[in-house]
């Protein structure tokens, strides 16, 4: 039977797409090569801005994808219990971690916009952006192969099925450094 309120409620996403997808871009930013060849510091900050990458990515690609919304923001609420859980394993205590979920919020808007801004004006700017944001301000032929990087793997998500990216049956490019080039 059909309920007369039953569109106020969002469609559910398949049991383990979001677990699934989350995992796929913690596994990418993950990859040794980014830290090893590509310049990106393996601490906390560092990963943590590889991350924010990978999120802003694939959620740019899913603004063009019909119903995704709510894959979106359940990406991001993935996310954010991601960092809290994390924050709490560290030893933040429970009363300083709202300050930093919302400074990680803050962060992840800020670079995004600023991506986004990037990426849509061509040129260097997304070198600039990631070498300011990733590499703390240095190794800019390294900012400049992390760009060709990032501006490839937004093609390569760009050419994938949204059925694919709604399913999480898609991948994110090999991160190989000889590939990356500007």
């Amino acid at each position: 039977m059909l309920w007369p309120f039953n569109h106020f409620r969002k469609p559910r996403l398949a049991p383990g797409t979001i677990e699934a997808i989350y995992g796929m871009i913690v596994t990418q930013a993950r990859e040794p090569i980014f830290y090893r060849d590509l310049g990106v510091p393996d601490t906390v900050n560092g990963r943590f801005d590889l991350l924010l990458l990978h999120l802003w990515l694939l959620l740019r690609r899913l603004r063009t994808v019909q119903g995704a919304p709510e894959l979106s923001q359940a990406l991001f609420d993935r996310f954010c219990e991601d960092m809290d859980d994390n924050l709490r394993e560290m030893g933040v205590g429970d009363q300083t971690v709202p300050k930093r979920m919302r400074a990680f919020g803050e962060a992840f808007y800020g670079r995004a916009q600023a991506y986004d801004q990037a990426i849509d004006g061509g040129g260097e700017a997304l070198a600039a952006a990631i070498c300011k944001n990733i590499l703390n301000g240095t190794g800019m032929d390294q900012a400049q192969r992390l760009a060709a990087y990032a501006r490839a793997t937004e093609a390569d998500l760009g050419r994938a099925d949204e059925a694919a990216l709604i399913r999480a049956s898609f991948k994110f490019p090999p991160a190989l450094a000889q590939d990356v080039t500007p």
